[in-house]
């Protein structure tokens, strides 16, 4: 202890007047002693230690100092009794000495992501705070008062709330505070480990952290340093900020810790404390402090109470589980069957197969999607059959009989240029068709998606007699006719020798030879769909024709039937086919990507052939039979200028019209940059 009599020459005075007036000695003696009490202190817990408390702040009976108990809007003060003199007595204007203190805090919130308000060490003219208010102001000041050069108030604050009204930075912050809870300087918690690296910290972590406060009379500078508890001080502070507190600090000064609730409750506690005037605060003894409280429920050792309970709870938990598993399994593959379509067993696959086959239904297996569904490669676990699976969905639309009968019939076609459709299997919302898998992918991804590998003419004209070939057979050699209402490149599937497979029946429709086509919904894909359909509702298989004309052209081009891209003139392929074919220049359209190496005589047939397919008027179109003839050279080409077509576009006339009218935001005369986006759109993703 330093010299009383050397440091207090003021309180010496008093002395000598108390000894003047008689007062008895032992008081004298106390006055002395209590001013000799106020340089340096160091609490390793706090029991039978006498500090200033008020508000809901107490001792506990394990030695914590409890700034907050679980009173919600309320405060917490804890003050060192006795006055500290900063400053030479009697020199407000004196410097302030250099002082450091350092305290282990603990702060319990309720919830591990959700806290109270924080603690705050302080530095204040008297043990009282007049007006303080909790919450957001920790127990220092209120509205009126925050920011108020007159409170001479120095503080650190560990706050756990990010207040807007005081530009917190978050809500796990340190920051120094002067006469303001706008804090000076703040940074979110951390420490810097011994190779000098930062480590977060989280305040509400329940954990005891230990805090260092160190100011330099000198420097002028206050160094503030975290870290968790039994980790040395490290080399870092944590923040440094300079200021002179002589202008700031009156003398004496008590020094405390002050603390709040509001709406959310936190536990705040402090285990020991030490502070040293000139010199650094004493190092705690971590070993003697006080443990917080346990986080949740204490641990009893009784078998009977922890034990058994658990055995209890993991069987039940089993049996549970297992239930559980089993229902969830059996709903997982839970399929819808009704009684009319045990007839159509073999062609009914289960979809605990299909999910297995396709992994999943995983998006690594995916082969492609379109507005009806999305297709899935997969092996089926007992035959180790390589198949396509198309989920479409169902609406549990009425005629879902009817529909399931055309599925298993088309199943039983046989033709070398179909994809042939396996089976089908219903559940839930949703229809899932089987197909054999074709490993080339599908045909538009070689005319237009850039790829590895251009298909040559040769090739391209195989294709083109083959999916013909498909097509006659559906019209008209298997025992109904089916109407494939979908023909396109990208319903057009490679096998490994690259012949073209027509696939893809989801929208597909049978009737009987000789009987009428009924009325439909129109469907199909715009740039392929004739233009009775608007009209008539019809599907025929001239429909199919003007959508197989469609697809010719677009073969032997390397555009798509409609091309947004393009000029008014050229948007619609045929259009621009017969502007080309007009001029005699129909070679012109030939995709670019073949350069010369094709048969001229192929491709003039198949680009005037093109044009006959997709006549305005159904009477005017071949029919497949005469198709196949045509490219077979079986039979000679008729001249397209006999058709009647006409120089201004022979598509354009009734039947056109009709469809232009049904599709104005694709074919309007302005052609918006947005309708253009809906038309590459449609064309991209087909159906």
């Amino acid at each position: 202890m330093n010299n009383p009599v050397r440091r207090y020459p003021s309180q010496l005075a008093s002395i000598m007047l108390h000894v003047k007036l008689g007062r008895p000695l032992f008081l004298l003696l106390l006055l002395s002693f209590a001013a000799s009490e106020d340089s340096d202190f160091t609490y390793n817990g706090f029991q039978g230690v006498n500090l200033t408390l008020d508000g809901i702040a107490q001792i506990t009976p394990t030695g914590l100092l409890m700034l907050t108990n679980e009173t919600k809007q309320n405060q917490g003060h804890a003050f060192y009794p006795f006055p500290i003199h900063f400053k030479n007595p009697g020199s407000d204007d004196g410097n302030v000495f250099s002082f450091s203190t350092t305290f282990v805090f603990g702060i319990i919130p309720p919830y591990p992501d959700l806290s109270g308000h924080g603690i705050a060490f302080v530095i204040a003219p008297s043990r009282a705070l007049p007006g303080a208010l909790p919450s957001q102001y920790i127990g220092l000041f209120n509205e009126s008062t925050n920011g108020d050069s007159n409170n001479h108030v120095v503080a650190v604050e560990i706050d756990t709330i990010q207040s807007k009204e005081f530009s917190d930075i978050n809500d796990n912050h340190v920051g120094i505070d002067i006469n303001s809870l706008n804090s000076s300087v703040s940074v979110p918690a951390y420490y810097t480990d011994h190779n000098g690296v930062g480590q977060n910290l989280t305040l509400i972590s329940g954990k005891p952290m230990q805090l260092w406060i160190e100011y330099n009379g000198e420097e002028k500078k206050i160094n503030v340093t975290l870290a968790p508890f039994n980790v040395d001080k490290p080399d870092i502070p944590l923040l440094s900020f300079k200021t002179n507190l002589s202008w700031i600090m009156k003398d004496p000064m008590y020094v405390g810790f002050s603390s709040s609730t509001g709406s959310v409750l936190s536990s705040h506690y402090v285990l020991g404390w030490s502070f040293n005037l000139k010199g650094p605060a004493k190092k705690l003894t971590l070993s003697q402090l006080p443990k917080l409280p346990r986080v949740g429920p204490k641990e009893k050792s009784k078998f009977l109470t922890i034990g058994l309970p658990i055995v209890i709870i993991v069987f039940v938990s089993t049996v549970v589980y297992g239930v559980q598993f089993i229902v969830a399994r059996k709903r997982k593959f839970a399929e819808l069957v009704e009684d009319w379509e045990m007839e159509y067993g073999p062609h009914r696959f289960k979809y605990k197969d299909l999910y297995h086959a396709t992994k999943g239904f995983r998006d690594k297996e995916l082969l492609g999607s379109g507005g009806f569904g999305s297709v899935y490669r997969g092996i089926l676990p007992t035959s180790k059959i390589e198949v396509a699976v198309k989920r479409v969905s169902h609406e549990s639309r009425q005629g879902m009989r009817e529909f399931v009968a055309e599925v298993v019939s088309i199943g039983g076609m046989r033709h070398r240029n179909l994809v042939q459709l396996l089976g089908y299997c219903r559940r839930k919302g949703e229809l899932l068709l089987v197909y054999d898998y074709m490993p080339n992918g599908s045909l538009d991804k070689f005319l237009f998606n850039q790829p590895k590998c251009l298909l040559n003419w040769s090739q391209r004209f195989r294709i083109i007699k083959g999916v013909a070939s498909g097509l006659l057979y559906l019209h008209e050699e298997w025992e109904m006719v089916v109407v494939h209402r979908d023909v396109k490149s990208s319903n057009v599937l490679l096998d490994n020798e690259m012949n073209g497979r027509l696939g893809d029946f989801g929208l597909a429709r049978l009737y009987d030879h000789g009987s009428d086509p009924q009325t439909t919904h129109v469907v199909g894909t715009v740039g392929y769909m004739a233009p009775e359909l608007t009209r008539t509702s019809k599907a025929t298989p001239s429909t199919d024709v003007f959508a197989f004309g469609a697809f010719m052209l677009e073969v032997a081009c390397g555009r798509r039937p409609i091309e947004p891209q393009a000029s008014i003139e050229d948007l619609v392929l045929v259009d621009w086919v017969f502007s080309s074919w007009s001029r005699g220049t129909i070679l012109e359209t030939v995709d670019p990507n073949l350069g010369t190496d094709y048969v001229v005589e192929e491709m003039e047939l198949v680009l005037k052939l093109g044009l006959m397919c997709s006549h305005s008027t159904p009477a005017a179109r071949p029919s497949m039979r005469q198709v196949v003839q045509f490219l077979g050279g079986d039979a000679p080409l008729p001249d397209p200028s006999s058709l009647g077509l006409r120089a201004t576009g022979h598509v354009v006339g009734e039947g056109f019209d009709d469809f232009f009218m049904s599709y104005p935001s694709s074919f309007d005369k302005t052609f918006t940059q947005t309708q253009t986006s809906a038309a590459e759109s449609l064309i991209s993703t087909g159906r």
